[in-house]
């Protein structure tokens, strides 16, 4: 999936005119680099992280800081910002999500930002079916007494309600309120929508 996913973004990429300014918040170059990024020509792809991520082609440049506040840049500074399974883990403040919205909306002249679909059955993190729909509290004891999807069991109680409460998945509705006026493209799994898509500015599509 995450293959087709990035097949669909470079469907929307080759048309630029090059060089190509990219702002990939949250990303590593391990990512791009097995997406096949030496064939994308003349891009330069920042990748901005809370922490430096490794570089060591002269395509990337890693940077520190925080999707939520790129005020560093000016608007519209990059021709693309992307954005993959990022935005659904600034914790429970919707806020936090708009904030990142808004600063992608301002900094991309087209962005294309992906999420999993809270509503798909199984939640992508913790792998376990219906756990988003848990109340936390219960959420938080699971967490503490087993090893749950990704996550090794997380005995003490306040880092385990960090890791909970980090994740807060969005919904179609929720994400069309924080992109609007773009596109959704919902990747399906059996007939059921896994991820999202907000992408908008593209010439195409």
């Amino acid at each position: 999936m995450r293959r087709r996913r990035f097949e669909f973004f470079l469907s929307l990429l080759q048309p630029l005119q090059r060089p190509v300014t990219i702002l990939d918040v949250g990303g590593t170059q391990e990512f791009w680099d097995s997406m096949g990024a030496d064939a994308l020509g003349k891009v330069r792809v920042t990748l901005l992280n809370l922490n430096k991520t490794r570089i060591s082609k002269p395509m990337f440049e890693a940077v520190t800081g925080d999707g939520r506040d790129l005020s560093r840049y000016a608007t519209g500074s990059f021709e693309v910002v992307f954005s993959n399974s990022v935005i659904e883990h600034l914790g429970p403040a919707f806020a936090d999500q708009r904030l990142m919205a808004d600063e992608i909306r301002r900094v991309g002249r087209r962005y294309f930002v992906q999420t999993p679909n809270r509503n798909f059955p199984i939640e992508p993190h913790f792998l376990t079916p219906g756990f988003q729909f848990l109340p936390t509290s219960v959420r938080v004891w699971a967490v503490r007494h087993f090893s749950v999807g990704w996550y090794d069991r997380i005995p003490d109680k306040i880092a385990a309600r960090r890791e909970v409460e980090s994740i807060s998945l969005l919904t179609e509705n929720q994400l069309r309120d924080l992109f609007p006026g773009a596109k959704i493209y919902k990747e399906k799994i059996l007939g059921l929508t896994k991820s999202l898509i907000a992408y908008s500015g593209w010439s195409l599509r």
